[in-house]
């Protein structure tokens, strides 16, 4: 059992946006969403929504630093800044960046910069309640146990923060809403359809924050890759906690990210001998936009709809766009199992029906 202190700083151990407000817009790269150089996280001791990452601070402050970009023995190179106000007994960087390459990671792992500093310094540039923090490619951490909290589970998390900076969860932003992949397994949309996850949202709802429930399933998942399995959920809420499924999608995202929609094509032709009804089953594992395109014959008039997996429930039907064209926009928000059905009408001849998926 953790001591009443640990168990109350426990409570707030988590990727905090310490900015007065969240930049939930993503900005365009290479025509595909990335989260604002302007959003920070930091794992935070307490919620302080008026404590932002000092950016300015880090230039300014009188902190001196050992280090710079450094070539591990796996071959990453790790931009490691230790500061002076530390041992070298115990906190060099080339420790630090051996311990950053070994984390799960992909090429994002070049365009980090982690500083490596004391408590009272961290605190300085993140926020007097922080723990550690991350904007923009920047990473803040203790390298000093704080309040039985280890530096290696502060670093994991900000790591986590920094590879959901390099992923795309389009139409979402991956930093506020977790990656594709992960997202999708934590069923964040449909939470968010019922009110029970806030994207961005650092005060309140601080603990049904996605985009730090991505951070946290991200630390819990490398940790169990390493042989910890004794780590606890203490700061997400408990519906967040990742399945087996979350964390092998969890471990997919940084290792095989999700970059575009999945086209898929269908054509039928409707005889006098053929069943008037055509089934299209879809497998829809991933959460995000969803487009019909259903091209009908001259003079046809085919009902085009998006079906329940029940085959009963009408989610949505098609409409027409041009004189031979039929589409439907929606999204796939925690539904795994669809169908198109096309029900001909009017003349006989082909339909061709295009989906595209996340």
């Amino acid at each position: 059992m953790a001591n009443p202190l640990t168990r109350r700083l426990a409570v707030f151990l988590a990727g905090a946006l310490l900015a007065g407000a969240i930049a939930a817009a993503a900005m365009s790269v290479g025509g595909q969403e990335r989260a604002s150089a302007s959003t920070s996280h930091a794992r935070a001791l307490a919620a302080d929504a008026n404590a932002p990452f000092r950016a300015g601070r880090l230039a300014q402050a009188a902190i001196t630093f050992r280090g710079g970009p450094i070539t591990t023995t796996s071959g990453a190179v790790v931009d490691v800044r230790v500061s002076d106000s530390l041992p070298l007994q115990t906190s060099t960087p080339e420790g630090w960046a051996e311990f950053i390459a070994g984390l799960t990671h992909g090429p994002e792992i070049g365009e980090l910069r982690t500083y490596i500093v004391t408590f009272d310094e961290v605190q300085e540039i993140c926020g007097s309640r922080a723990l550690g923090c991350y904007r923009g490619d920047e990473m803040v951490a203790p390298g000093e146990v704080v309040a039985d909290i280890s530096p290696e589970e502060v670093v994991r998390h900000e790591y986590g923060h920094h590879v959901a900076f390099h992923r795309l969860n389009a139409p979402w932003t991956a930093v506020d809403w977790g990656p594709k992949r992960w997202a999708s397994a934590a069923n964040v949309c449909a939470k968010v359809s019922r009110r029970e996850a806030f994207p961005g949202d650092e005060g309140t709802n601080y603990a049904r924050n996605p985009g730090e429930a991505w951070a946290e399933a991200y630390r819990l998942m490398d940790e169990r890759k390493t042989g910890i399995t004794t780590a606890t959920w203490p700061i997400v809420a408990p519906s967040f906690y990742p399945s087996e499924a979350a964390l092998q999608a969890a471990e997919q995202d940084v290792l095989q990210p999700w970059a575009a929609a999945t086209s898929l094509a269908f054509t039928k032709v409707f005889g006098k001998k053929t069943a008037k009804v055509w089934w299209i089953p879809l497998t829809t594992p991933l959460d995000g936009d969803f487009r019909i395109n259903a091209t009908i014959a001259n003079g046809g008039s085919a009902d085009v709809a998006l079906v329940g997996a029940d085959r009963r429930t009408v989610v949505r039907r098609a409409q027409w766009v041009g004189q031979h064209l039929k589409r439907l926009d929606s999204s796939i928000c925690g539904r795994r199992s669809l169908f198109v059905r096309v029900t001909q009408k009017g003349p006989l001849g082909r339909v061709r029906v295009s989906v595209t998926t996340p």
